[in-house]
């Protein structure tokens, strides 16, 4: 079966040797590639535990939580369109999550209280370090499509990682001035006044965004633009030149046009799969607090790709 419902939870471990623990909920699930993440980093762990798709209904995100713990799931994994529904759920939210405004994992303690944490962001940071070898908090970075959920997450580590410049841009420029506000509350470091703001805030039509790229040392696509074959570059890939580093969070396909193009300009090119990997593994430590094999990890979800 693709996924349960919340009907179906008297049914999840008919036949089965090894209980449901984990799971990952959403609308639609089907088409989550968590389960080809987790279970083999739980096989490989020798846990005894399987990790499933649920389908939930907006709306009924709170009563999923209580009955996927009374059914015994412990670890809950949040997909869209419920990451806001599952912060409000949450009995303890994370700061960082709370200023991210969305909860991806939540964990459940022996008395059934729930902890929401978001692993996008630390995620980020540990995929930026794996990918290009150096840190989140030393670079210069430019978010395109920063008022979404993943922008946002990755625009609330970069300031927790002290960023020396933040600059999100977006289509419309609404979402992102309460964000910068937000954010701006995060900013401890008194040795970077100068001209330029450390957050700033841009219209992706506006003609100085090509200004702000070429200042930057990091730019991250967080938009969909690039899923299908026929999209552009979400910028003028000529803005790119030999010392970006370009990382788009979309991961299939595995070089959208924005990555091909930028690496003919001479830049180090990366795509999401190393973030959906570690916030994964983020997942996973706060449930079992051990460490995970990642690559175990990474050739399951490469496999399921290639179905």
């Amino acid at each position: 079966m693709k996924y349960f419902t919340l009907e179906q939870l008297s049914e999840i471990n008919e036949g089965q040797e090894k209980p449901a623990r984990f799971v990952v909920i959403g609308n639609p699930v089907k088409h989550s590639l968590s389960p080809q993440l987790h279970q083999p980093a739980l096989d490989q762990l020798g846990e005894d535990a399987r990790y499933l798709r649920v389908e939930v209904e907006e709306g009924k995100v709170a009563e999923a939580f209580q009955k996927l713990y009374d059914a015994g799931i412990r670890g809950i994994n949040v997909t869209v369109p419920h990451k806001l529904e599952a912060l409000k759920a949450c009995d303890i939210v994370d700061p960082a999550a709370e200023i991210m405004g969305a909860v991806n994992t939540i964990v459940f303690d022996q008395d059934g209280k729930r902890t929401g944490f978001n692993t996008d962001g630390p995620g980020f940071a540990r995929a930026i370090r794996e990918e290009f070898s150096v840190d989140l908090g030393d670079l210069k970075v430019v978010i395109i499509g920063a008022g979404g959920g993943a922008g946002r997450a990755i625009a609330t580590q970069c300031v927790i990682e002290n960023c020396s410049q933040v600059i999100l841009a977006n289509r419309t420029l609404g979402k992102l001035e309460p964000m910068k506000e937000e954010l701006s509350k995060l900013v401890h470091r008194e040795d970077l006044e100068g001209p330029r703001d450390r957050i700033e805030i841009i219209a992706l039509s506006d003609p100085a965004l090509e200004q702000a790229i070429e200042s930057s040392e990091l730019v991250i696509n967080t938009t969909s633009v690039g899923l299908k074959a026929t999209d552009p570059s979400p910028f003028p890939s000529r803005w790119v030149e030999p010392h970006h580093l370009v990382y788009d969070t979309i991961y299939n396909p595995a070089r959208t046009r924005l990555l091909r193009e930028a690496q003919a300009q001479g830049a180090r090119v990366a795509n999401g799969l190393s973030l959906l990997i570690h916030q994964g593994a983020l997942s996973l430590e706060y449930w079992l607090n051990r460490d995970v094999p990642l690559e175990v990890m990474r050739e399951g979800v490469k496999n399921a790709l290639k179905e």
